[in-house]
């Protein structure tokens, strides 16, 4: 079964997602790019009072889009992020000479790091495999352009499901997020990563728009279904509650 996360940047939107099915909340501000992170103090306030009513629902927070060369920045937020209370830390790597290094630095860090593989060249496959060699808890696929385009405009199913089974026979949890809605649900579905992540697709009006309770609750329910079964009734369902690029 996929778990839906749910990526949300206030108070209200957490308990509104988490209400309504939501597996993981994740906290970011998607008015500040693809991985834009809230302020330490916001994340801390979300953490304490979400978890007074849901004590065991896994908390998940974004440093903030940082180039990948900026080693003792990116430490220093990870650090900041993980001590405000949250299970997992994001933290975007793109592809490129300084990735290697990135995710040897993020590995030796006291937090529980989820690299955030960004794919919008394609899939790093050398990159991959030193993530999965590295003990992250987590490995998430996902893109940094929010255009209209999906991870799989950008990355073929095969592809990304050899990926993902890598991710998981090391032990880390296998995570794809980017610009997904209906017309991937399928595919999704077929690939079975232990997360699915969505901002847009359970907003009301684009990404950065509120959270629509109505939507997590689609989506969570989507998830939960066998690959194969989503059905012609479905689709029509679901297609007016499609997402905006």
């Amino acid at each position: 079964m996929t778990a839906l996360l749910a990526s949300v940047r206030s108070e209200e939107e957490a308990f509104a997602a988490a209400a309504a099915g939501a597996e993981l909340i994740d906290l970011k501000e998607p008015h500040d790019g693809a991985l834009g992170g809230l302020p330490i103090e916001r994340i801390g306030r979300i953490a304490t009072t979400l978890r007074a009513q849901y004590p065991v629902k896994p908390l998940s927070a974004t440093i903030g889009d940082v180039e990948t060369e900026a080693f003792d920045e990116i430490a220093a937020r990870v650090l900041d992020v993980s001590n405000a209370g949250v299970d997992y830390v994001k933290v975007g790597v793109k592809p490129g000479q300084a990735a290697r290094r990135c995710l040897d630095e993020l590995a030796s860090l006291p937090a529980a790091v989820v690299p955030v593989l960004l794919c919008d060249g394609g899939i790093d496959g050398e990159l991959v495999d030193h993530a999965a060699s590295l003990g992250f808890v987590g490995i998430m696929f996902d893109t940094a352009g929010k255009d209209g385009r999906t991870l799989f405009d950008h990355v073929d199913e095969a592809t990304l499901g050899r990926w993902l089974d890598v991710a998981r026979k090391r032990g880390a949890m296998s995570g794809i997020a980017g610009s997904l809605g209906w017309a991937q649900l399928d595919r999704i579905l077929a690939l079975a990563p232990d997360v699915a992540g969505f901002r847009g697709a359970l907003c009301v009006d684009g990404r950065r728009s509120a959270i629509d309770p109505g939507r997590v609750a689609k989506w969570a329910e989507a998830l939960h279904r066998p690959a194969g079964t989503v059905g012609e009734a479905a689709s029509q369902d679901d297609a007016r509650l499609s997402p905006r690029p």
